[in-house]
């Protein structure tokens, strides 16, 4: 069963991992337990083994049951019951001088007789003396660089198990407990530092389309939680921005559609009142083109744009000469600047070749021009020029016309704006031309950069990558 809450999950973890840093802990602690037990029992039955060795070249009547307890009692703390100790010759035979206590009880293994000739001692586990097993150590006595005595002394391991079964059921009775504190711990932790989430839950359930604006709280301790929440909190404020530029798109588009369609309405529901003479019919249907065609190119910049923001603007690709391109845009554009008595100059014009799309490019510099002519006052001048700047082309169309604020300048590529010295002079136009040229300008991998005072004059220049 997959568990869905990561409250849950986590107090499972942590419980799961506390287990298993109990038992690795506890079965080291009572490894320990049981080497220092050991270890100390050998040491104790080698001190007593030590005091006895001394004691044998003694007569055996000075060397009585007291004494051993005492000797015992000296390296263990307390007398064992079941104590062991053998006086043995150098052949493994009981020697007859010193009292029996255990007369016969300890057996000799032929390892130990052999390592005891060799002057070693010996410690063994008896396993069949009684309920425990017994430990017995074989010592040699050596007097004068031979072997006079073995001495066998041995205890049973019964306090050593009885450590060992309480040590077993404190660390069973203290698991269960330990696990449970731990893990109630663990679910009022995770339960407090989940909290934060369950917040932003119930925050960006509340947020909508509609309510773009609402922030999820920041606690403002650095934590990943509050950064998690700086994060969507900085994401929706980007959606907020993206939703609001739709918004605003889809308004000024729905704006700049209906006053074309509302006049080629109204020139139709004129046409239709009573009949008129073939040439009215022509002036009506000639104007009633003209706003069809005015539709046409906002639908078609529209629609460019919208390719250019979704990254799926086609681009034919193929070296375009730029002197050539501002040229042919010279000629078209000659007769518009003569209209409006206004001087259209050529700049220089360097012989640059880049890879582009021509019409993209072409449409650009058309946008460019017409826009400093629109906005150029009459007895101006626009100057095209086209130079290498570095590792650039700069392509560049300078007006001396109305100019732009700072503001203007810093909005002047949104989309349908128009400066407010623009919409003064009554001049028509969608505020599309410098966003769509910006577009063309960006898919070529170039940018649009203009330089303006207001009354004299701006300056576009395109800056192309020469190698693109």
């Amino acid at each position: 069963m997959r568990i869905r809450s990561i409250r849950a999950r986590l107090t499972l973890w942590y419980t799961s991992l506390l287990t298993v840093t109990f038992l690795l802990l506890g079965s080291t602690a009572y490894g320990l337990l049981v080497y220092n037990l050991s270890r100390d029992s050998d040491a104790a039955l080698r001190g007593v083994a030590q005091i006895l060795a001394q004691q044998a070249p003694r007569p055996s009547s000075t060397f009585f049951r007291p004494d051993i307890d005492a000797v015992f009692r000296r390296f263990f703390g307390f007398s064992p019951f079941d104590r062991y100790f053998e006086m043995r010759d150098p052949f493994g035979r009981l020697d007859p001088r010193w009292p029996r206590p255990s007369a016969g009880k300890l057996p000799l293994s032929p390892t130990a007789l052999k390592n005891a000739s060799e002057e070693r001692p010996t410690f063994e586990t008896i396993q069949d003396m009684g309920q425990y097993p017994v430990r017995v150590l074989t010592f040699p006595v050596v007097r004068a660089g031979r072997v006079v005595n073995l001495i066998q002394v041995g205890m049973s391991l019964e306090s050593m198990y009885m450590t060992r079964h309480r040590f077993l059921l404190i660390m069973a009775a203290m698991l269960p407990l330990g696990l449970l504190f731990a893990g109630g711990g663990g679910w009022i932790l995770a339960h407090r530092a989940l909290k934060p989430v369950d917040r932003m839950t119930d925050a960006a359930r509340r947020i909508s389309a509609e309510h773009l604006a609402e922030r999820i709280e920041e606690t403002g301790t650095q934590d990943e939680l509050d950064r998690l929440a700086k994060t969507l909190n900085e994401m929706l404020g980007r959606l907020d921005a993206a939703f609001s530029q739709i918004r605003q798109f889809s308004a000024d588009a729905s704006h700049e559609l209906q006053t074309p369609l509302t006049i080629l309405k109204g020139e139709l529901e004129v046409a239709l009142r009573s009949p008129r003479s073939p040439d009215e019919y022509q002036r009506i249907l000639k104007s009633a083109l003209e706003e069809i065609d005015r539709i046409a190119h906002l639908v078609e910049g529209l629609l460019l744009l919208a390719r250019a923001d979704a990254g799926v603007l086609r681009m034919d690709r193929q070296p375009v000469d730029l002197a050539q391109l501002v040229e042919e845009v010279y000629g078209q554009t000659k007769v518009l600047a003569d209209t409006h008595a206004l001087t259209l100059d050529l700049g220089l014009v360097e012989p640059i070749s880049i890879q582009g799309d021509y019409e993209r490019l072409r449409r650009l510099l058309l946008n460019l021009v017409d826009n400093g002519i629109t906005y150029t006052p009459t007895g101006g001048h626009v100057t095209l020029s086209v130079q290498r700047d570095g590792g650039w082309v700069s392509l560049q169309v300078s007006d001396t016309g109305i100019g732009l604020s700072g503001e203007d300048q810093e909005r002047i590529f949104q989309r349908f704006y128009r400066a407010v010295e623009a919409r003064s002079h009554g001049e028509s136009g969608a505020g599309l031309g410098l966003c769509i040229a910006q577009s063309i300008a960006e898919a070529h991998g170039g940018k649009i950069e203009v330089e303006s005072t207001t009354g004299q004059g701006s300056t576009f220049t395109v800056l192309l990558p020469l190698n693109s």
